[in-house]
């Protein structure tokens, strides 16, 4: 690491390169007068050691120029690596034990946990009025990481009254990473059925779908499709009827996506890929970074959204109804 010689704004994750935030945070720092700001992206191999992560987050918080970082991937392991070198956690990061963000104000080093907020922005841009109040449907998560953690709080929430799930499923091959959302959920007693499922492989993902009730709100919270080749689901694997399939992702392979778009039809399909997720996540973290307001719907939102559409959009990402 390089002392920053003008003010730089990092992205901590796994192929930063190929993201569409290369091209897209240039246009959004002219749109929102952020000044001579540069973006740079740090990569790391899943699950890094701590030593990387804490060399890393070192330098950020004594760079002068380095004004902070979006954090992907390693939300939870960036977090147990430096815990202690944060002079102040917000409450989602405490209580989530993971960070998003990693910003500067008034000369302290500050961690965020902003999924809670951008997951949430996202899932009720797309998810129909009333879905789970209306359906009794369940949310099934593949993937037991930071992104999961976040959007299943979000949807437990006592706040959302009856629109809340009937059960929640969680499936990982790590024991850990179960144990670990299961505790938060434990801890904040939000009072929603959960069940955490150790899984080998796809084929299990195929058949804790198979289980699941018409309307069920299926995501893949795993990385397969962007920082690792493949699907959480095998091709032989049938959607509940009237599903909602969200992916995470808007960039890779997008196997999931192909396999629900292939059901679209003929199991009456609602599928949302991760663009509008990607738009909120950074214009969160860029709004806490800068110190800047940044709408999060209406005229401004939209003029957000068109802007990163024409600078950087991939051609294969769409949502359709």
């Amino acid at each position: 690491m390089r002392p920053a010689s003008r003010p730089t704004f990092y992205f901590i994750g796994v192929t930063t390169a190929q993201s569409s935030i290369m091209k897209v945070f240039p246009a959004w720092a002219e749109h929102l007068g952020l000044g001579e700001v540069q973006m740079q992206g740090i990569d790391f191999p899943l699950q890094a050691s701590a030593a990387e992560y804490r060399r890393v987050v070192q330098f950020l918080k004594d760079d002068p120029l380095s004004l902070g970082a979006l954090v992907t991937t390693h939300k939870i392991d960036l977090f147990a690596a430096c815990e202690d070198l944060f002079d102040e956690i917000d409450g989602y990061a405490r209580t989530m034990g993971e960070t998003s963000c990693l910003s500067k104000r008034a000369g302290r080093f500050v961690c965020h946990a902003k999924d809670p907020i951008t997951s949430g922005l996202a899932v009720d841009g797309f998810l129909p009025s009333r879905h789970f109040e209306r359906t009794g449907a369940e949310l099934f998560a593949m993937g037991a990481g930071g992104s999961t953690i976040a959007l299943s709080c979000h949807l437990m929430q006592p706040a959302r009254g009856a629109d809340r799930p009937s059960r929640i499923v969680v499936s990982d091959p790590s024991a850990e990473r179960l144990a670990e959302i299961e505790r938060i959920h434990r801890a904040l007693a939000l009072d929603v059925p959960c069940d955490y499922r150790r899984i080998a492989g796809s084929a299990d993902n195929d058949v804790l779908l198979a289980q699941l009730r018409p309307g069920a709100f299926v995501v893949n919270a795993t990385g397969l499709g962007k920082d690792r080749p493949g699907s959480p689901l095998g091709d032989a694997a049938t959607f509940p009827v009237q599903a909602v399939a969200w992916d995470l992702n808007y960039r890779g392979q997008l196997l999931f996506l192909d396999q629900a778009r292939r059901q679209q039809v003929s199991r009456a399909l609602q599928v949302e890929d991760g663009w509008t997720y990607f738009i909120y996540g950074w214009t969160r973290v860029i709004a806490e970074v800068f110190d800047v307001e940044i709408a999060t719907a209406g005229p401004e939102f939209d003029a957000i959204c068109r802007i990163a559409e024409q600078a950087g959009k991939p051609a294969n990402t769409h949502s359709a109804a």
